[in-house]
C-alpha cells in the first residue's frame, strides 16, 4: 500500500457553516463546566476521580481491561494475580503520570513538539512498546490492520518518515494559530496527530492527552481536566471510522469534526454531573464525619481519602494534617463502623489492611452521567 500524504492544515474545504449549530450547543457547555471548575473551593478533590477515569478509559481504546478500583487497588499496594492486568495496570499508571506532567510543564513553558516527546517518554517508560522509541518520533514506517496483519494487509499506513516532519512542523504552526472556533481546531489538531501517527506506539493516548492540554492553553479552561476518551470509548467504532476515513479528504473532514464537536458538547454535560456527583458526596461524607468524631483531624483525613480512596493506613499517614497511627486507626475503625469505609482485604500479621472509600470509587467507576 502507498503511504498516505497529510492535507496541510488550516483544513480550507470545511464546512462551517453545518457546524454553526453543534458549535454553539458545545461551546455553551464547555463554558458550564469551566465555570463549574472555576468556582470550585479545593480542585484537588477531582484530580484522582478524573484523571484515574480518563486514564482507565483511554487506555481501555487501546485494549486493556482494567477497571478503576483494580488502578486504585495496585497502589494501595493489593498486588493483582494476573500478570495481564498488572501490565494494563501499569500503563494506565503512566498516561495518569503523561496527563500530571503536561499540566505542570504547560505551566512553564509553551507548547511545542519537545512536549509531545517528553510526554511520549512518560506514557512508555518501564511498560509494553518500551522498546519502541519512547520519546522519539519514528524513523521507521509503521501501518495500522488487524493483529498479525502484514504492511500489506494494513488498512493504514501513515505517511513516510521522510514526509513526518514535515508534517509534524506545519501541525505545530497549526495549533499555535488563531482559527474561526477553537473547538473545530482542536478537532483538527487531534484529528492530524493521529493520521500522521508519528511514534511506533502510544499514538492515540498522547493524542487524547493533547485535548485537555489544548483547552487549557488556549484558555477556553481554567484548568487541563476535560477528558474525552469516555465518550470516544463509548462511540469507539465510529471513533475510529471517522478518523480512518480522512485520508479520503473532502466532505470526511466535516464529518470528523461534527462527529467530534457533538462528543464535546456531550461530554461536557457528563462531565458537569459527574463533578457534582463527587462533590455533593464530598459534602455528605464531611458532614457525617463532623457528626461522627469530634476529631480535628475528620476533614483533612476525607480529604486525603479523595486523592487515594483505596489505601492502607500507613498510605495515608503520608498526607498533610494526619493525626498519629494510633489515632487514625480508631477514626477509621469508627468509619468502618458507620460503613462509609469498606475493608476490602482484612489485616494479618504483618499484611496491613485495605481500604475503600467505596462510594467514590462507585461514583469514579460508573457509566456516562447525564446532567439533571
Amino acid at each position: 500500500m502507498k503511504t498516505a500524504i497529510a492535507e496541510k492544515l488550516p483544513i480550507r474545504s470545511l464546512d462551517w457553516a453545518a457546524l454553526v449549530p453543534v458549535l454553539g450547543e458545545a461551546n455553551r457547555a464547555v463554558a458550564r463546566f469551566d465555570g463549574m471548575l472555576a468556582h470550585l473551593r479545593n480542585p484537588a478533590l477531582l484530580r484522582t476521580p478524573l484523571t484515574t477515569r480518563e486514564a482507565v478509559l483511554s487506555s481501555k481504546i487501546e485494549g486493556t481491561v482494567a477497571t478503576i478500583s483494580d488502578v486504585l487497588r495496585y497502589e494501595a499496594g493489593d498486588e493483582q494475580e494476573s500478570e495481564r492486568k498488572k501490565l494494563d495496570i501499569e500503563e494506565i499508571v503512566n498516561y495518569r503520570l503523561a496527563l500530571r506532567a503536561a499540566e505542570r510543564e504547560l505551566k512553564a513553558r509553551p507548547f511545542s513538539l519537545n512536549l509531545v516527546l517528553k510526554l511520549h517518554k512518560v506514557l512508555l517508560t518501564s511498560v509494553r512498546g518500551h522498546n519502541k522509541a519512547p520519546g522519539e518520533f519514528r524513523r521507521t514506517q509503521n501501518y495500522l490492520g488487524r493483529p498479525g496483519a502484514t504492511l500489506e494487509e494494513a488498512t493504514f499506513v501513515p505517511p513516510s518518515p521522510a514526509r513526518l516532519m514535515e508534517g509534524l512542523d506545519n501541525w505545530e504552526k497549526y495549533y499555535h494559530s488563531e482559527e474561526k472556533d477553537a473547538l473545530v481546531q482542536l478537532a483538527l489538531v487531534h484529528a492530524q496527530f493521529e493520521f500522521l501517527h508519528p511514534f511506533l506506539d502510544g499514538n492515540g493516548r498522547i493524542g487524547r492527552i493533547l485535548i485537555p492540554l489544548f483547552l487549557y492553553d488556549k484558555k477556553i479552561l481554567s484548568s487541563p481536566s476535560f477528558y474525552l476518551s469516555e465518550y470516544f470509548e463509548e462511540h469507539r467504532e465510529e471513533y475510529i471510522s471517522r478518523l480512518g476515513e480522512l485520508s479520503e479528504g473532502g466532505k470526511a473532514w466535516d464529518r470528523w469534526c461534527l462527529f467530534f464537536v457533538k462528543a464535546v458538547a456531550v461530554q461536557a454535560d457528563s462531565n458537569v454531573a459527574r463533578v457534582a456527583a463527587v462533590l455533593k458526596l464530598y459534602e455528605r461524607l464531611k458532614g457525617r464525619m463532623q457528626e461522627m468524631t469530634t476529631s480535628r483531624y475528620g476533614v483533612a483525613l476525607l480529604d486525603a481519602m479523595f486523592a487515594q480512596p483505596v489505601f492502607k493506613a500507613g498510605g495515608l499517614l503520608k498526607s498533610p494534617g494526619m493525626p498519629q497511627r494510633p489515632q487514625m486507626m480508631k477514626l477509621l475503625e469508627k468509619m468502618v463502623e458507620a460503613k462509609m469505609l469498606k475493608v476490602l482485604v482484612e489485616g494479618s500479621g504483618r499484611r496491613a489492611a485495605v481500604y475503600s472509600l467505596h462510594e467514590l470509587v462507585r461514583v469514579c467507576d460508573s457509566g456516562p452521567t447525564q446532567r439533571m
